[in-house]
């Protein structure tokens, strides 16, 4: 039996013990068949309306960016950019329009569209097929937090319902989940599986928790949705291991948690706020607990506090084995610091851990990580920092500013702080907020009167190539005047 008819072999058993069927028992009596038809016909109908009211909240991501193009002729080494176009998928996470995806998806987008869910039609057949066909929209990039994966978009259409979000807590390993997306450009496809893992580690170098799902995930299901049987967001799928391209039953998605984290976040500042406590944390290893005559040698202990921090202030100290966070057991570092990474400032914690032979509580206020990219905005002049035809806010970079943007290595140029609310008609050049603009058409930009003028003094159809730095890499925007 191969791998594909195993699979569907252990999908009708789990279905039929469900079901409370017996797949070895003797051929049913005439008068037993229609109930379990019944009970079969049930499970069907309960699927398919769960995946015809997700749908409604599912979106294809089409992405148009500028990358090297493979002449395929063996000889020619110039590099040549041209046109390249990706394809994943997105779901409506708040009303107004407002849709999540995975970071890499938009990555070094010149232009994103979605492709809405098209009108419910009849039953989901073959019949409602041309009735349910979406219609593609432009989408505005709101914000990426590329350390979790996570972009957020935003499309002029108010009728899109938002995915109610599921309680993580409550999720366990085995249960029934549903993977919606657009593998390899299939639009508006669902797989069924289960919860592998309820918080995988991949790495354990980063602190990223995942849900594991045997649902297949493949090549453009990445930013789709993860939903339980009410139909509520489990995660984001993110990626997957496979030896040969394809779903091998090992999909991971970015838990519902980071997704209610980073949104408020990424629609208010562009990018991630994260809360922080000033500790540092470590793996507590047999050799590690020898040579500091620790109580155990498992979990988590913290390695570093930082001065006058909360954690500082509360009374935390190097060395304390942490062995609970308000009231939840924990025996490792990842569930720890996966609670530590789902907090925002503000939020209360109570820490129980293990000092000696002592085992203490205390109680703390996570507070606001400083990022010095928002001291940026303001400086924005609503009069000076805007550039109309680019829908954008921007500063000049000095001496002064440019310390605060992060990455940059040219310290010269404008850096973009904001987008116009407005539509214009070069709303799509694919600038992002952070994004410094060095040059427009091979000529030092340093200045946004520069720019302005610049861009105000080419005629209709001509070419627009900006030279950016987006996250201290430098690429090109291209683009016609129209």
């Amino acid at each position: 039996m191969g791998m594909m008819n195993i699979g569907r072999a252990a999908r009708v058993l789990s279905a039929a013990c469900a079901l409370g069927l017996n797949l070895h028992a003797q051929p049913a009596r005439a008068q037993e068949a229609p109930g379990r038809l019944d009970a079969l016909q049930q499970l069907n109908t309960s699927i398919a309306a769960l995946t015809k009211r997700v749908s409604q909240s599912v979106v294809q991501v089409m992405v148009t960016s500028y990358g090297p193009v493979d002449q395929n002729n063996g000889t020619n080494t110039d590099l040549v950019i041209g046109h390249q176009r990706s394809m994943g998928s997105g779901v409506v996470i708040a009303p107004g329009g407002f849709i999540v995806t995975n970071a890499h998806v938009v990555s070094n987008a010149r232009r994103v569209s979605v492709v809405l869910p098209g009108t419910p039609a009849g039953d989901g057949g073959v019949r409602s097929l041309v009735k349910g066909r979406g219609r593609t929209v432009d989408a505005q990039i709101v914000g990426v937090a590329h350390e979790v994966d996570l972009a957020l978009l935003k499309v002029d259409d108010d009728s899109l319902p938002p995915l109610p979000i599921a309680n993580y807590d409550a999720l366990r390993q085995g249960e029934v989940v549903f993977a919606f997306g657009s593998p390899e450009g299939l639009r508006n496809t669902v797989t069924m599986g289960i919860v592998s893992a309820v918080a995988r580690q991949p790495d354990p170098d980063n602190p990223l928790v995942y849900v594991q799902t045997d649902a297949p995930i493949n090549h453009g299901s990445s930013g789709g949705p993860l939903v339980n049987v009410n139909g509520e967001l489990v995660g984001i799928n993110t990626f997957i291991l496979s030896d040969s391209g394809g779903s091998q039953g090992l999909g991971f998605a970015i838990p519902a948690p980071l997704v209610q984290m980073a949104y408020p976040k990424l629609r208010k500042y562009g990018h991630l706020h994260r809360g922080e406590i000033g500790i540092q944390l470590q793996t507590i290893t047999p050799t590690l607990a020898s040579g500091l005559g620790l109580s155990q040698d498992w979990g988590a202990m913290i390695s570093d506090v930082a001065p006058e921090s909360p954690a500082d202030e509360a009374g935390l100290k190097r060395q304390d084995i942490v062995v609970s966070v308000d009231g939840e057991p924990l025996d490792g570092l990842p569930r720890l610091a996966f609670l530590l990474f789902t907090r925002s400032a503000g939020d209360r914690m109570t820490f129980g851990v293990r000092r000696g032979k002592d085992d203490l509580t205390f109680d703390l206020t996570v507070s606001e990580r400083p990022h010095d990219f928002d001291r940026l905005t303001d400086l924005v002049d609503p009069d000076k920092s805007l550039v109309s035809k680019l829908g954008i806010l921007a500063v000049d970079i000095t001496e002064a500013t440019a310390n605060l943007a992060a990455s940059v290595r040219l310290q010269s140029g404008v850096v973009v702080v904001g987008h116009t609310t407005n539509e214009t008609e070069f709303a799509n050049a694919g600038l992002m907020t952070a994004d410094t603009i060095h040059a427009i058409n091979g000529r030092s930009v340093t200045s946004v009167d520069g720019l302005r003028e610049a861009i105000d003094a080419m005629k209709p159809r001509s070419p627009v190539v900006l030279q950016i730095e987006r996250g201290g890499q430098f690429m090109y925007l291209a683009f016609e005047l129209d």
